[in-house]
C-alpha cells in the first residue's frame, strides 16, 4: 500500500512539473539536483573524516605509524569487495565515466552511482588511499542529475543539462566554490552549451554551495597567509608556468602508462597485493602521500614545512636546508605512483585531488630551491599558484583552475599570477598532448564530444541504431526464376546475397538483372551468382560514425551493407538515413 501511495504521489509531482514551462521546470529541477549534490558532498566529506578519526585519531607516538603501512591496503580491499560483489559495476575514473555516459549512453547513469561512489571512495580515502574525493562526488552528482531527468521523462538534451547541474553542484559542494563548479562543467563535461543553459548550472552550483556553508561553515578550504603580489616576480611565474606544463605532461602520461601496465595483471588479488605493498612502502618513506594530502598542503600554504612532512623515522635528516625541498621533490615524483597504486589496486578515487596536491608541492619545491639559491620569492604564493598551474595542465581547464584556486584559498590578490601560470601551463602541455587525463582514452576510442558541433553529433550517432533491415536476402545459388519472385515482393532495388551461414557474398542491383528478368527462358538457366557483384565497401555494427562517413565519401555509394563480427549480414546503412538522424540529433544537442 505504501508503494502504491508513493508511486501515486510521485506521478502527480511529475505531472505537475511537466505542465510547467520548460525553462521554469529545468530551473526547479536544477535546484533539486544542486540540493542533492550538496548534501552528497557533505556526506562524503563527513564519512572520510569519520573513518580517518576512527583509524588514526588515537595515534600518540611514531610507533603507531606502522599502521600507515597497512591501512591503505585494507581500504582498497574493502572498496574492491563492495564493487565486485555488491555493486557489480566498474565505478572508477568518475569524470571519464560521465563523459562516456554523455557520448555513448544518452546521458544515462545507473542509479547505484548516487551512493556507490560515496561509500567506496570514503573507505578508500579514509583508510589512507592516495587519491581525491572530487571525481567520485562528480560521478555522484552527475548520477543524481541523470536519474532525476530520466524519472521526469525529459529529453536527452535536458537530461544532459541536469547531469551537468549535478556535476557543477558536486564540485561547488565539495570545495564551496560555486563559480568553479560552473566552469568545470562548461570546460570539461558539456562542450556544446549555450548561454541559456548557464542559469540552471549556476542555480545548482549556488544551491550546493549554500548546503556546504550550512553544514561546514563559510571558511575557505585552504586557509593561507599570502605575500603581496610584486610585478618583478612576473618572470618567475612565467617560467613556473612552463615547469607546470611539463609536470602536467609527466602526471598524465605516467598515470596512464602505469595503469595500463598494472591492469595487465589478470589476478585481482595479485594486483591488490602488489599495489597495497607498493603504496604502503611509499607512505612509509613519504608520509604526506597518506590520504588526500590536504593537511600537508594547508601547512605549506602557511609556511609550516616541517609540520607538512609529518611523523617520520627520518626526521633527523631535515636539519640540513637542502634536504627538505629534495624530500618534497620525492613526494611530488611518487605521488603519481601512489595514486595509481590506489586506483589500480581496487580503490575508488580520482586524480583531481592529487593534481592540486602535486601542484602545491611543486610550487614549494621551486620556490624553496630559488630561495636557497639567493633568489627571494614568496613560497606560499608559489604553493597556491602551483595548484592552479598543474590543474590547468592536467585537466586542460585553465579557467576552472584559476577560479577554483582563488575560491578555495581566498587568493584573489594573486589573480594575475594565477592567470599567467595557468595559461602558460595549459599552452605548454598542448604542444605535446591535445587531450586531458580525462579525455585521452575516450578520444582514442572516438567517443569524445568536442566543441565541433558536427563532430559531436557524429560521435553521438550509433551505426547499430541506423541499420535498415527491410532488404530481401537471396542465396547465391538461387535460380533467376526464384530471384524474380523475390524481386516481385520487394520494395527495394538492392538484394544482399548470403551463403547458408548468413555471411555476405555480394550484392545484386535491380539494374543488373533488369535485362534478363523478362526472358523466362533464362529463369532455370541463370543463377543469382551470375549477376552478383562485390560490395563497394561494408561497415561493422560497432563502427564509429565518422569512419562510416569516410567510407561513403571514398566509395560514392548511397547504401553500404552492415556486418557483425563474424561477417554475417545484418542490413544496410544509407546516407539518407544518416542525414535524417544527424538532423534529429543536432536538434537534441542544441540548447538554443
Amino acid at each position: 500500500m505504501l508503494h502504491r501511495l508513493t508511486h501515486k504521489i510521485s506521478s502527480r509531482i511529475i505531472l505537475w512539473l511537466n505542465r510547467m514551462p520548460e525553462q521554469r521546470e529545468i530551473l526547479l529541477l536544477a535546484f533539486i539536483v544542486g540540493l542533492g549534490s550538496g548534501i552528497a558532498a557533505v556526506i562524503l566529506k563527513e564519512l572520510i573524516s569519520l573513518v580517518q578519526h576512527l583509524l588514526v585519531g588515537w595515534f600518540k607516538n611514531p610507533a603507531s605509524g606502522i599502521l600507515y603501512f597497512l591501512y591503505p591496503g585494507v581500504g582498497m580491499l574493502l572498496a574492491y569487495l563492495i564493487v565486485r560483489f555488491v555493486i557489480k559495476d566498474n565505478i572508477s575514473h568518475g569524470v571519464t565515466k560521465v563523459l562516456l555516459a554523455i557520448s555513448r549512453n544518452e546521458s544515462k547513469i545507473r542509479p547505484h552511482n548516487i551512493w556507490s561512489s560515496i561509500v567506496t571512495s570514503a573507505l578508500t580515502i579514509g583508510f589512507g588511499g592516495s587519491v581525491g574525493a572530487e571525481a567520485p562526488i562528480v560521478y555522484t552528482g552527475a548520477a543524481i542529475g541523470s536519474n532525476v531527468g530520466r524519472k521526469i521523462g525529459l529529453s536527452y538534451k535536458n537530461i544532459t543539462l541536469l547531469l551537468g547541474c549535478g556535476a557543477a553542484g558536486a564540485i561547488a559542494g565539495i570545495f564551496k566554490a560555486p563559480m568553479a563548479g560552473v566552469l568545470f562543467t562548461l570546460e570539461i563535461l558539456l562542450f556544446n552549451m549555450s548561454m541559456t543553459s548557464i542559469l540552471p548550472l549556476v542555480m545548482s552550483s549556488i544551491t550546493a554551495t549554500t548546503v556546504a556553508y550550512i553544514f561546514n561553515g563559510d571558511a575557505v578550504i585552504f586557509a593561507t597567509t599570502l605575500s603581496v603580489f610584486r610585478m618583478y616576480n612576473i618572470p618567475f611565474y612565467i617560467l613556473f608556468g612552463i615547469i607546470c606544463g611539463f609536470a602536467s605532461l609527466y602526471f598524465t602520461r605516467t598515470t596512464l602508462f602505469m595503469e595500463d601496465k598494472i591492469y595487465k595483471i589478470i589476478n585481482s588479488f595479485g594486483r591488490w597485493s602488489i599495489c597495497s605493498m607498493g603504496l604502503g612502502m611509499l607512505i612509509f618513506f613519504f608520509p604526506p602521500l597518506y590520504g588526500e594530502g590536504y593537511g600537508c598542503l594547508t601547512a605549506l600554504l602557511n609556511g609550516r614545512d616541517l609540520f607538512a612532512i609529518g611523523t617520520t623515522y627520518f626526521s633527523g635528516f631535515f636539519i640540513k636546508p637542502w634536504i627538505i625541498p629534495l624530500f618534497f621533490l620525492g613526494v611530488f615524483f611518487f605521488k603519481v605512483f601512489s595514486m595509481t597504486f590506489t586506483n589500480a589496486g581496487g580503490g575508488v578515487g580520482g586524480t583531481f585531488g592529487p593534481t592540486l596536491f602535486m601542484g602545491g608541492i611543486l610550487g614549494f619545491v621551486v620556490a624553496r630551491f630559488c630561495n636557497l639559491s639567493g633568489l627571494p620569492i614568496p613560497e606560499t604564493n608559489f604553493v597556491l599558484v602551483g595548484m592552479a598551474g598543474l590543474m590547468a595542465g592536467v585537466m586542460q581547464a585553465p579557467m576552472t583552475a584559476i577560479v577554483l584556486i582563488a575560491e578555495i584559498t581566498g587568493g584573489y590578490t594573486l589573480l594575475m599570477p594565477l592567470i599567467i601560470t595557468a595559461a602558460i601551463s595549459y599552452a605548454t602541455i598542448r604542444l605535446f598532448e591535445p587531450y586531458s587525463i580525462y579525455t585521452k582514452r575516450i578520444a582514442k576510442q572516438g567517443y569524445l564530444l568536442t566543441h565541433d558541433s558536427d563532430q559531436a553529433v557524429l560521435t553521438l550517432l550509433k551505426t547499430s541504431e541506423l541499420i535498415e533491415k527491410d532488404f530481401s536476402v537471396v542465396n547465391m545459388n538461387e535460380s533467376l526464376g526464384e530471384f524474380v519472385e523475390v524481386i516481385a515482393d520487394s520494395k527495394r532495388n538492392l538484394f544482399p546475397v548470403v551463403d547458408r551461414l548468413g555471411v555476405l557474398q555480394g550484392i545484386v542491383s535491380l539494374d543488373d538483372v533488369k535485362a534478363d528478368m523478362f526472358d523466362k527462358n533464362k529463369y532455370p538457366i541463370e543463377h543469382v551468382y551470375t549477376y552478383m557483384k562485390p560490395a563497394q565497401d561494408y561497415v561493422y555494427e560497432d563502427d564509429r560514425m565518422d569512419a562510416v562517413m569516410k567510407k561513403f565519401e571514398t566509395t560514392g555509394a548511397w547504401n553500404l551493407p552492415v556486418l557483425d563480427k563474424e561477417d554475417r549480414y545484418l542490413g544496410f546503412v544509407s546516407k539518407s538515413n544518416i542525414f535524417s538522424a544527424y538532423r534529429n540529433q543536432l536538434q537534441q544537442v542544441s540548447h538554443d
